[in-house]
């Protein structure tokens, strides 16, 4: 009896690996691409801004 438990124990601690070969995942990922295309979106619209700015200050 003693000896099923032993072997009880060993299967559990050998099925418990402590090392993970798969990365955890980047839970954020999406909402960090996310900003970072909306910055893009509002650099683009701020120099678009800014030109038209620039070309009526010049026909005045």
């Amino acid at each position: 009896m003693p000896r099923r438990g032993l072997i009880l124990v060993t299967l559990l601690l050998a099925a418990c690996d402590t090392q993970s070969s798969a990365p955890p995942p980047d839970l954020v990922k999406n909402q960090r691409e996310a900003m970072g295309k909306a910055k893009g979106v509002e650099q683009v619209l701020k120099q678009s801004a800014d030109q038209k700015r620039e070309q009526e200050e010049q026909q005045k």
